[in-house]
């Protein structure tokens, strides 16, 4: 136990202050340098090289015109794939080229890179644009030897606005003042949230001191291509919102929500007080229906008992002594059950009434939260850039149990997972709250040595499946909180889900 501790502390000073989540940094572990090299008979008789960007885990984009001699010398051409990060470049073929459109397609393996994102909704007139890519101007003042263009290193970023749309022949193309140079060419053009708005192609001519200008190719081309290539590329339509608005929008949002609270609070209390009011004046009604009925059998009592004694009084007259003396004797008990059933009338004491509480909807709502729910992304609440938003399945069981497999930690009055995935570079917190039947998927997107810390920590988390003893789930808590801990303090997404019972679903 205490080398496993030691190792957590040690993982988390090595992780110590991370910087923050960055939708452009997270774009650019997707970014590459691409270089073609031509060799015949042992010697290099060309060279070229651009940018690129994965559009799948094994497959990159590029220009066309950045592996044309490819085409110009088939079978003595190598085709180098250099990532952002890590220490090696891979060789690559290209599987699908359209010069009419100037794009690429490139595969390769030995390692897996994040996809980018395609943004398919409307880009305004000025909006601010980020260029993405491997300047070879950076490269000529900065290059030792050709051993750095095989090198990993991470891309340039340059940031423009739009300027419009023009065509190029039939293609259509996004006009920006983003600074690219030679070497840009395949490159993402990115918006701010870091997704691919178009593929950088070209600059125009400053003769004359003229403004420049660059071209990239539009999303809608590139996702045609990808289209007739076979290969789909994630597409999101929804707007991008800074992680400072948003957390604006959160913060409105809870002052809004904690209003909200004080006010069904001091509702809940004045429905109590009516509840309480109305439960007084029924006790009350009851009890002096109840009040009214012991004197009137009381009086009744005592007219009946006088009667019997009369009656007995009669017979004694009569010297008919013993009958009389017992119907004398009974007309007087039946007398005393008069006095007594007066004296023992029920009184009204309005402090022993207490209403009885109905159920308030957040408690409704929590007893619904189980069993199989539908979730649907609430907008107005949620940052996306890169994630789909399709609506999320949930079976939520007894102790934190979610879809029968996988535990989730007490957080609070919340339940709480954080998933750490072999593959992919992103962390995900995954938060239920039972009592409003809100699901979170917080997401980081974190750089290849920040996920190798990540799994070193997960390792700590022993518990993989359903339990429910409490001890293992209070141990799931503290090791997940020290993953938690490690992360930056700003994420880069939160899908912020609403779940009701889904349809067919036990009651």
């Amino acid at each position: 136990m205490m080398r496993r501790l030691l190792l957590v502390v040690a993982l988390l000073l090595a992780w110590a202050g991370p910087a923050r989540a960055d939708d452009i940094s997270a774009s650019a572990r997707g970014v590459v340098r691409i270089v073609a090299i031509v060799v015949v008979d042992d010697e290099v008789i060309d060279f070229s090289h651009g940018s690129g960007f994965a559009v799948g885990p094994n497959r990159v984009v590029t220009n066309a015109h950045v592996v044309e001699l490819a085409t110009r010398y088939p079978g003595n051409v190598t085709i180098g794939v250099v990532p952002s990060e890590g220490d090696k470049s891979y060789q690559g073929k290209v599987i699908k080229i359209d010069t009419a459109r100037d794009l690429a397609l490139i595969e390769f393996s030995g390692v897996r890179l994040p996809p980018l994102t395609l943004f398919g909704g409307k880009i305004g007139d000025g909006d601010s644009l980020i260029a993405l890519g491997y300047p070879g101007n950076v490269d000529v003042a900065t290059a030792r030897s050709a051993a750095d263009f095989i090198t990993p290193q991470s891309p340039v970023r340059s940031q423009g606005g739009f300027s419009g749309f023009r065509k190029f022949g039939s293609v259509s193309m996004l006009v920006h003042t983003a600074s690219i140079a030679r070497g840009n060419s395949g490159g993402p053009l990115l918006d701010r949230c870091g997704r691919v708005l178009g593929v950088n192609s070209a600059i125009t001519h400053n003769d004359e001191g003229d403004s420049t200008f660059a071209f990239a190719i539009a999303g809608s081309e590139l996702a045609a291509f990808l289209a007739e290539a076979k290969q789909p590329i994630a597409t999101i339509s929804v707007p991008c919102t800074s992680v400072e608005e948003q957390i604006a929008q959160e913060r409105s949002a809870d002052e809004k929500a904690r209003q909200d609270a004080e006010e069904q609070s001091r509702a809940g209390a004045a429905k109590a007080e009516a509840e309480r009011q109305d439960a007084i004046a029924q006790a009350r009604s009851r009890a002096q229906s109840a009040r009214e009925n012991y004197m009137a059998g009381a009086a009744l009592l005592l007219v009946l008992g006088a009667l019997i004694v009369g009656g007995g009084g009669l017979l004694l007259a009569r010297d008919r002594k013993r009958e009389g003396a017992w119907v004398a004797a009974g007309g007087g008990v039946v007398m005393l059950g008069a006095v007594v059933m007066f004296l023992t009338r029920p009184g009204f004491d309005e402090s022993s009434v207490v209403a009885v509480p109905k159920a308030s909807a957040s408690e409704a709502a929590a007893a619904s939260a189980q069993g199989k729910l539908l979730c649907k992304l609430v907008p107005e609440r949620s940052r996306v850039t890169v994630s789909a938003t399709d609506t999320v399945d949930l079976d939520v069981g007894q102790d934190g149990c979610i879809n029968s497999r996988t535990q989730y930690a007490e957080a609070g009055t919340h339940w709480q997972r954080i998933l750490v995935p072999d593959q992919e570079a992103n962390v995900s917190v995954l938060d239920f709250d039972p009592a409003t039947g809100t699901y979170t998927n917080t997401r980081y997107l974190l750089s290849s040595e920040q996920m190798k810390q990540a799994r070193a920590l997960r390792k700590g988390v022993p518990l993989k499946e359903c339990s429910s003893d409490q001890a293992k789930r209070a141990e799931l808590a503290t090791q997940q909180q020290s993953i938690r801990a490690a992360l930056p303090p700003v994420y880069n997404e939160k899908l912020v889900y609403k779940c009701d019972a889904a349809e067919g679903a036990a009651k």
